[in-house]
């Protein structure tokens, strides 16, 4: 993705809401602030909630991009 340095990945295609925003916010409480966090994730709710939620939580989403039939998001950890 553009050259960004990504620290962890998740793929969560196939996981539901709210069990992708779960484990999203796991994989984002191991990492450290400023850390980036690469998500695949479904088209529909998936990807219409979980940016959403993030930015909420203070987390900042850098990108979203298509990718195949799902899309690929870029968090920087708050």
């Amino acid at each position: 993705m553009d050259g960004t340095k990504i620290d962890a990945k998740l793929d969560l295609q196939g996981i539901l809401c709210p069990i992708n925003f779960v484990k999203t916010k796991l994989q984002l409480e191991e990492m450290e602030p400023g850390q980036i966090l690469g998500l695949i994730l479904d088209d529909g709710e998936p990807i219409q909630s979980a940016p959403r939620s993030l930015k909420e939580e203070g987390h900042r989403v850098i990108k979203v991009e298509n990718f195949e039939n799902a899309f690929k998001l870029l968090v920087q950890k708050a």
